[in-house]
């Protein structure tokens, strides 16, 4: 029985989503741990009924009018929750931050900087305080008008449009212009409009060669293009575009990533002239503390930038300033990042970080009596970042919180005080408590997918090392914090590239090694061999590789139309079926009518959603089932279509394991579901919206689009930190099929922190050797026995008792 201070919280009947009638009792005042595989129904224990009904409570107090200000969770499905504190959830984001976004923006510390400039700064003579507005670069009030703030201008030039003035416009001198038929259109056009496209560059005349890459102005003329044997061509009208128009509105505008990183090739970014890189107007920049603009104090890292504050003294409104700004980025550098400068923007910044300065922004509230759930609060770091994480963790304990986090490295699992392991499987064969206790009864659970991890300390498993087919080699790579690096990287084997959040990792891959490869697929007109490549000097080995697949965590989609079904193109295959089968052909459905995103097959009412929103007075809008169709998201007459027994909704309603039993038989889709099958995604639904998925999981749905396409050539995969929110379990099942890759004859590149993963490498690159400007070189490289020897590597101790070594 529960009391006004009961030191448990108590949870009874929790059935929220593959729950089965869980109760579990679990001691305030503690680090908790819940672990289980993907989808074993853990998240589903911790946030969607612990968190969710202490946020439930939480809104029934407040004013009915404020309640419209208030995001809702709904109501939990569980029968009861006793000793239940106010709760705070530090669930991890995975949106990509935008260019404006910076270190200071995620952590609030600017808008500190900017109250100690406003109230505290030294003005010219004369001249007025200034709002605190003013010294932002993100609002009207203080943004550079030239460079709106950004502090950089984007500037082509000639000679990066025309590399080779040697060739004619119809031998593609203009290297600028897209393939194709687009190019074609624009060389058609101008001859149209008069220009010699036969003729060398170098010999057009000056007034000619700017109208031609810099005009503005976009005639549309007649084109009749040359008449070829056996294709009748009419003739069109077509518009000019000039080259820096064109690069500039894809640089801008486009949303494939290949083709903007093409454009980048021909811009070159420059200081705005205005503002000098300031980003803001010269009465902001006019006022100085101890002697500094604010955009010298932005640009210090946190650990030299606290050390000025401290000695700069002032009036009293200075000193309180400071004193506070001074304790917000004790937290942030507490927490390992005082390398970091406050403009440092956020896209240049690894996750691991990003996740860091969100988690030291929340820690700063100072809340004691509350329970804290966190998301997989380790998730992008290193084990060196890890062991700063669990001290700062245990600080809030300390303090009189209660941690409950939902994890799955096990090095914090060991740290607990508390661990409610849930389980045994995913979806449907999960949603049981199998331990609740200390972390060492674990140890008598037999059916605990996590005890083998937990307690292994056999020897480790033996491999032998695969020899290279050949070498990528980068000269020169000159990106963010990586200056001046020579990195090879052997084709027909598995690389791991480690280091410390911070370190250069993601620059390395994502972007140079990423970027190079983009590149030249995009139809560079350079030949094969040793050519120049984004942010580095040279690049050989390039040829090799036929086909690059890049695999990140980004979301699959960002409504709930689109899914799992709808991404892996499995629900191309289920329409066709659907319209395939003899109701629908007697009704002359086809196989558009069984999608819900087009009018039609759908549910006008909710128009394909399954919900509606419900405006109550004085009260926020609500989402509830829809009326008419009751969530199924089509109409009666859809619905009277079966396959096999059931309709759409229902198809949809099935997990990938369900329905690898229900469509055997059908190639076209038995081959998408053993793909995600293969991936550890059979207890996912086909219809799961994108917005519920993981990064963890939308990764490696993206990973089972890829492998169930026909390989052509030599693939090479670059992944970044494809381990991240996946339980050890799962690990083991990812790395199964991405060595089954490398057996098949193709490269796969990974960014990693899991030491297991690293361990059972081909080649290791450590960089490092710590973050920021500390980091961006490679320290170790070789052998994960080799790596794992480097005295100067931080990952070289923790790789050492991956192989057992120590």
């Amino acid at each position: 029985m529960s009391t006004p201070h009961d030191p448990y919280v108590r949870v009874r009947g929790a059935r929220e989503h593959n729950l089965q009638d869980v109760s579990v009792d679990i001691p305030r005042d503690t680090l908790t741990v819940f672990t289980g595989v993907s989808g074993s129904g853990k998240s589903s224990l911790a946030f969607g009924t612990i968190y969710a009904e202490a946020q439930r409570r939480y809104f029934e107090s407040v004013a009915p009018y404020a309640r419209r200000l208030i995001h809702q969770v709904g109501a939990p499905a569980v029968g009861e929750v006793t000793g239940l504190p106010p709760a705070v959830s530090l669930e991890q984001r995975r949106s990509a931050p935008g260019a404006r976004s910076s270190v200071g923006t995620v952590t609030t510390l600017s808008n500190f900087l900017r109250m100690l400039f406003s109230r505290a700064g030294d003005y010219p003579a004369g001249a007025e305080r200034l709002d605190s507005d003013a010294f932002s670069p993100n609002t009207a009030a203080g943004a550079c008008p030239q460079c709106h703030g950004l502090g950089l201008i984007h500037r082509t030039t000639e000679a990066l449009l025309v590399p080779d003035p040697s060739l004619s416009i119809r031998d593609g001198a203009i290297a600028a212009w897209p393939g194709a038929w687009q190019g074609k259109n624009l060389r058609d056009v101008l001859d149209a409009l008069g220009y010699d496209i036969d003729r060398p560059w170098g010999e057009l005349g000056a007034e000619e060669r700017e109208w031609i890459l810099f005009t503005d102005e976009q005639p549309v003329v007649t084109v009749h293009p040359v008449r070829e044997a056996g294709r009748i061509q009419r003739p069109y009208q077509g518009t000019y575009m000039s080259a820096r128009r064109y690069v500039m509105h894809t640089f801008a505008d486009s949303k494939s990533r290949t083709l903007r990183a093409k454009a980048e090739r021909f811009l070159a970014s420059a200081p705005c002239p205005a503002c000098g890189g300031s980003r803001l107007r010269p009465q902001a920049m006019a006022v100085t503390f101890a002697g500094r603009t604010i955009a010298e104090l932005a640009a210090l890292p946190l650990t030299s930038l606290a050390e000025l504050l401290r000695a700069a003294g002032g009036s009293e409104t200075a000193r309180v300033l400071t004193a506070d700004l001074l304790a917000r980025i004790e937290t942030v550098t507490e927490l390992g990042l005082g390398y970091l400068s406050l403009d440092r923007t956020a896209p240049t910044l690894s996750s691991g970080e990003l996740q860091r300065l969100r988690l030291a922004t929340q820690l700063r509230s100072g809340l004691f009596g509350v329970v804290y759930v966190l998301d997989e609060p380790s998730a992008g770091l290193h084990p060196a970042d890890t062991e700063s994480l669990l001290g700062v963790l245990g600080r809030l304990k300390e303090a009189g919180n209660s941690v409950f986090v939902v994890e799955h490295q096990m090095d914090v699992v060991r740290r607990a005080d508390w661990l409610v392991d849930v389980g045994p499987l995913a979806g449907e064969h999960g949603g049981r408590v199998l331990h609740s206790g200390p972390p060492a009864g674990l140890a008598e659970v037999a059916e605990s997918a996590t005890r083998r991890f937990l307690f292994d300390d056999g020897p480790a498993p033996q491999r032998k090392v695969r020899t290279p087919s050949g070498l990528l080699r980068l000269n020169g790579v000159d990106r963010h914090n990586v200056r001046g690096v020579d990195a090879e990287f052997p084709l027909g084997v598995f690389t791991a590239v480690t280091g410390v959040s911070g370190s250069g990792k993601s620059t390395l891959v994502g972007q140079v090694l990423a970027g190079a490869l983009a590149d030249r697929q995009a139809g560079a007109a350079e030949p094969a061999g040793e050519r120049p490549a984004p942010w580095c000097a040279s690049a050989q080995g390039l040829e090799a590789v036929d086909r690059l697949v890049q695999v990140d965590q980004r979301p699959i989609g960002r409504t709930p139309r689109s899914n799992l079904a709808t991404y892996t193109g499995l629900f191309d295959v289920v329409r066709k079926l659907f319209a395939a089968t003899e109701t629908a052909r007697e009704r002359g459905y086809r196989a558009g009518r069984f999608s819900f995103n087009v009018a039609g097959g759908r549910c006008e009412t909710c128009q394909g959603e399954g919900f509606v929103s419900v405006e109550l007075l004085f009260l926020p809008s609500t989402y509830a089932p829809c009326p008419d169709c009751h969530g199924a998201r089509y109409n009666p007459q859809t619905l009277e279509v079966t396959l096999r027994g059931l309709d759409i909704a229902q198809v949809l309603d099935l997990t990938v394991e369900s329905a690898a039993g229900f469509f055997a038989g059908t190639p076209a889709a038995e081959r998408s579901l053993r793909t995600l099958l293969d991936v550890g995604l059979g207890y996912l639904r086909l219809g799961q919206p994108a917005t519920e998925l993981s990064g963890g999981e939308a990764q490696r749905i993206k990973l089972a689009t890829e492998l169930q396409r026909t390989r052509r050539g030599h693939t090479l995969y670059l992944l970044d930190e494809p381990t991240t929110g996946l339980h050890p379990a799962d690990v083991e099942v990812l790395m199964r099929q991405l060595h089954g890759l490398v057996d098949a004859g193709d490269t796969v590149v990974v960014v990693e922190h899991d030491m297991s993963v690293v361990a059972a490498a081909d080649r290791v690159i450590d960089l490092g050797p710590g973050g920021g400007d500390r980091g961006g070189r490679i320290v170790a490289a070789g052998t994960p026995m080799d790596v794992a020897r480097s005295p100067e590597s931080r990952t070289a101790p923790y790789l050492r008792t991956a192989l057992r070594l120590d």
